[in-house]
């Protein structure tokens, strides 16, 4: 075996070693040089005003660690959390005293490690740990819908426990709440009211994704006195994308699966003074029979029926179900009280091949456009640029968005 390279390595080394000369090597490392010292303990260097003993930080209260005497210097400090959350300082010019400058996280232990050098510059060391006292007043958030398969316009929903007004507070409630999507799509939080934001991308979620939603906000100061706690994490998945298109006008719905039309099914939809709803609108649930009854929409003229194969789509009653009593009037006329009514064998076809988060969209019809918010799931009317004013991470943002309407929870046909 050739042992020529191995030599030569050696040979090189030895050269350089003389080149240099005495003192010191290439090959190895100086002797005597402060640097090169194991650090001193610095506890005698540094006053730290956290805790004590088993005494706990107040979280609301900035840490402080000063150089004593003139005997040295504070060369850096780094501090964090057992999760891994860094918490930011600065250091004086003169190294003479650093200062947190954010909140520390409630209910956490912290480690603290503060570096040092002498007057000859040999370096010191000191970890400091400590724990911070548990948060009064937690804000949690729980993401909807539950964890399923759920249609392609099912927006992401978030309630929190407590009110967020200020908008640096938003922001930050809003950045710790995250949602991921596999395939990855654009996507914005938009704050409905001071307790619940929605989540949507840019168009709807691409079929068959694997959609999560999770909250870093535990031990977080949102406002005074005010910290976040641990959430509940959610995921769902999509399944194909489903869209049904009525067009009032036509009286005739069109269903597509993944852009192909897959049936055609004449309908009736609302009658002057009742008509339905244009615009987009989410599957919300299905039941199998539903008890509709004049008096409670406040219709004039009495009935009370009991009608199957009833997919929701608005809080406020309005449905996509079976109507055998009108079909003389699907597909020529719009004979109800905002429902779309269809034979019972397209209703029970429609029935089964929909699920929660499926769109449904009605064009030309006499109706108002669907409430974007407390009616159901409108969100997909608004535009992608509206949609994104709602978010409390750009500029022009508003001061706060209309509450949530209570919706009336009455069937109607």
């Amino acid at each position: 075996m050739d042992h020529t390279p191995r030599i030569r390595t050696v040979v090189s080394c030895a050269l350089l070693v003389i080149a240099v000369g005495a003192g010191t090597t290439a090959c190895g490392t100086s002797e005597g040089h402060p640097l090169s010292a194991k650090p001193y303990d610095a506890a005698r260097q540094i006053v730290f005003n956290g805790p004590s003993g088993t005494a706990k930080a107040d979280p609301d209260k900035p840490l402080e660690v000063t150089s004593k005497g003139k005997e040295g210097r504070i060369t850096d400090v780094t501090g964090s959390d057992a999760r891994g959350h860094y918490l930011a300082g600065e250091l004086s010019a003169d190294g003479t005293r650093w200062r947190s400058t954010a909140p520390l996280t409630a209910g956490a232990r912290y480690t603290v490690k503060v570096s040092t050098e002498d007057e000859e510059g040999a370096p010191g060391q000191r970890t400091l740990t400590f724990e911070t006292l548990p948060a009064k007043k937690l804000l949690k958030a729980e993401f909807g819908p539950e964890a399923g398969k759920y249609g392609v316009g099912q927006p992401i929903t978030a309630e929190l426990s407590a009110p967020v007004k200020d908008k640096a507070a938003r922001a930050l409630v809003e950045r710790a709440l995250k949602v991921r999507s596999v395939p990855a799509v654009e996507g914005s939080w938009y704050w409905v009211d001071d307790e619940n934001l929605h989540f949507r991308p840019k168009a709807y979620w691409p079929a068959d994704a694997t959609i999560t939603a999770t909250s870093n906000l535990s031990g977080i100061k949102v406002a005074d006195k005010l910290y976040g706690a641990a959430s509940k994490p959610l995921r769902i998945t999509t399944g194909d994308r489903v869209e049904a298109v009525t067009d009032a006008s036509s009286h005739s719905m069109t269903v597509y699966r993944n852009g192909e039309e897959i049936n055609t099914m004449p309908v009736t939809t609302g009658k002057p003074g009742w008509e339905t709803r244009n615009g987009i609108k989410v599957v919300l649930g299905k039941e199998y029979v539903v008890r509709m009854t004049s008096s409670a929409i406040g219709a004039a003229e009495f009935y009370d029926k009991q009608v199957y194969y009833a997919t929701r789509v608005t809080w406020s009653g309005e449905y996509v179900h079976a109507a055998p009593w009108s079909v003389g009037s699907q597909g020529y006329a719009n004979v109800s009280h905002g429902c779309t009514g269809m034979s019972t064998g397209d209703a029970a076809w429609f029935y089964e091949n929909v699920r929660q988060g499926d769109i449904v969209r009605v064009v030309n019809s006499y109706g108002d456009t669907m409430d974007t918010f407390g009616n159901g799931f409108g969100d997909w009317n608004l535009s992608w640029d509206k949609w994104r004013k709602g978010s409390a991470l750009l500029t022009g943002t508003r001061d706060g968005a209309a509450p949530v309407d209570t919706a009336r929870l009455r069937p109607q046909v």
